[in-house]
């Protein structure tokens, strides 16, 4: 039936869906509003010395910023019309943060001699990633095709404003389709099964698997089973991803890119432009915002999700290690209890007096106590051949019923506050779903519920062994000597410091064995903290450009002058660049550098 679907689809859209020449004569004229959704007014924050303030809502000023040296420019975008040609594949541009970073990775880029063009949307995707529970509350926005109307305005002003600044070709999503795709794509979105959506290839491209999970994302749910509007909802980001896919190839056809980078590489849209530019033989670059301050982790070929779990361990196990580099790794882990050296994390003011909750809600300290530590249900859902499980919903209602039958091992599940305090609070609360699963828990089974203010940290210390799925802790878990058992895609698998599960039966052969009755090896202890160093010092990039002290959102450019991007003038962001332009790690030396944290 797929099979089918697509087939369909190619022969509707004949051969300029994949190459031949490009029919332009009912392709809609792109349009450029005004800046209408943007206060003017520069942010009244008294900014450092002789640095250039931010735009609107903390944008970067770019006209600004080159005027401090037009010259400098002038040259360089003379220099960059022979250079390699990168494409900043922002497209959704309604986040500060994305536009930010972005922006600047662009002017830096063309200060190294690449020709950057930039891709847009223009109110083209009926869904996006700025569709969330808080900026489209209405699933029927989605269904009656009104996001136009509500959250695109503000979306586009802020990127053409932030990219015009710099005046690098643009091209606009919109204006790269031709009306014959876009009634190709509405009417394929609406013809493939309901049930299908997350399996639907185009050509190869798994075109569904990234449109559900954005649907997912829309909702904060794990699944769309009960959501009255999930199926209309699933189907426009399925049309989005189809639209992507057709702008996407056509603007490749046009200009040959040497790389292409854009933030995370996952969901409808950017799931979507990661294959097609791998399909083109397009180097691709992912991007996410770090947990550390003015860090950001930058990934070849696919997104972090999947690179950091194939990652070699002779990227980090050769580290030069020295006692002072111990020092610094325990210094900052320590410091992640409340997120004093970061600009993400999740408890303000945590609660270690973890002995006096377990005493108030009858956990025993005297018997073996296994950790679990969960994810928010949406997040990511991608799939990973290596999970034990089919999501991590069934991998805790699973544990809890092992540990019902256990009743010599006790169950201390954590639940990530991340559900409550995240971008997009999650509204399929995990302790919700075990109630329904388990109307009666079992005696041995206990929860710290999201909202509770106990650190995480100081209660798996009281832990014999810890059960992870996909949370980035197991990296910190390891390096405190605590065993750690992974039935998930979480980071630290596959390094040899965990016990690592591939299915159901590995995941209870291992719980079987517990409580294992000792800490981890110290030999494996220095290993996983090696790793922590790499994770959290080298691979967690600093960029001295952005101020994270910004009001007006999660940090913003802040430089005394374009000069300031130049080569040699900040290592972290030669690393970024290097990479993308040619092929190198993403991997900042601190071990030579030292660290950057103010």
């Amino acid at each position: 039936m797929l099979r089918r679907l697509a087939q369909r689809a190619a022969r509707l859209l004949g051969p300029s869906a994949a190459s031949g020449p490009l029919a332009s004569t009912d392709r809609p004229a792109s349009t450029v509003p005004a800046l209408t959704s943007l206060p003017l007014a520069v942010s009244p924050r008294v900014e450092p010395a002789g640095t250039v303030p931010p735009g609107p809502k903390g944008l970067p000023n770019w006209a600004a910023i080159l005027d401090t040296d037009r010259a400098l420019w002038t040259d360089a975008l003379s220099r960059a019309q022979t250079g390699p040609a990168v494409l900043i594949g922002t497209v959704v541009s309604g986040s500060p943060a994305v536009v930010n970073v972005e922006s600047l990775l662009a002017a830096a880029l063309t200060l190294r001699g690449a020709r950057v063009h930039t891709l847009l949307c223009d109110r083209a995707l009926p869904a996006c990633l700025r569709c969330e529970p808080e900026t489209v509350p209405d699933p029927g926005t989605l269904e009656r095709y009104e996001l136009p109307k509500t959250i695109c305005d503000g979306c586009y002003a802020r990127g053409d404003y932030t990219f015009g600044g710099l005046g690098l070709p643009v091209h606009r999503l919109g204006a790269l389709l031709t009306e014959s795709e876009r009634r190709v794509a509405r009417a394929l979105a609406g013809d493939v099964p309901y049930d299908r959506i997350r399996d639907f290839h185009l050509d190869g491209l798994a075109i569904g698997e990234h449109a559900h999970a954005g649907a997912l994302r829309f909702f904060a749910t794990g699944t769309l089973e009960g959501e009255p509007s999930g199926e209309v909802v699933a189907r426009r980001y399925l049309e989005s991803a189809l639209l992507t896919t057709f702008a996407s190839r056509r603007l490749l056809q046009q200009d040959q890119f040497a790389a292409a980078v854009y933030s995370h590489g996952i969901y409808a849209p950017h799931g979507i432009l990661n294959q097609v530019c791998q399909r083109a033989a397009v180097r691709v670059v992912n991007w996410v915002v770090a947990y550390r301050k003015r860090c950001f982790v930058f990934s070849h070929d696919d997104t972090y999700h999947h690179t950091l779990l194939s990652e070699p361990e002779s990227a980090w196990e050769d580290l030069p290690w020295t006692d002072e580099m111990e020092a610094e790794i325990l210094a900052y882990l320590r410091s992640r209890w409340d997120g004093t050296r970061d600009w993400i994390y999740y408890h303000e003011n945590p609660d270690d007096d973890v002995r006096t909750f377990a005493a108030q809600i009858g956990l025993d300290l005297s018997r073996p106590i296994l950790g679990l530590l969960t994810n928010v249900v949406w997040d990511a859902q991608l799939h990973y051949p290596a999970n034990a499980f089919p999501d991590m919903l069934t991998w805790v209602l699973e544990t809890i019923r092992y540990t019902g039958e256990r009743p010599n091992l006790q169950l201390l599940i954590r639940v990530h506050p991340a559900e409550i305090r995240g971008t997009v609070p999650s509204r399929q609360p995990i302790v919700a779903e075990i109630a329904r699963a388990f109307p009666a828990l079992p005696p041995n089974v206990f929860i710290i519920p999201p909202e509770s203010p106990i650190s995480t940290y100081a209660a798996v210390g009281l832990c014999d062994a810890v059960a992870i799925y996909g949370t980035k802790t197991g990296v910190e878990l390891t390096s405190m000597g605590i065993p750690t058992i992974v039935a998930g895609e979480a980071w630290i698998r596959n390094k040899g410091l965990t016990h690592d599960a591939d299915d159901p039966a590995s995941y209870f052969r291992i719980l079987t064995a517990l409580p294992f009755g000792a800490r981890m090896p110290a030999e494996q202890v220095r290993r996983a903290r090696m790793y922590a160093y790499h994770y959290f010092f080298r691979r967690m990039v600093p960029v001295r450009a952005f101020d994270p002290a910004s009001p007006t959102g999660p940090f913003t450019v802040t430089i005394s002058s374009l000069g300031d991007l130049l080569p040699g003038r900040d290592p972290g962001l030669d690393v970024l660049c290097d990479g993308i332009l040619n092929g190198s790690p993403f991997v900042f030396r601190a071990e030579h550098f030292g660290l950057t944290d103010a």
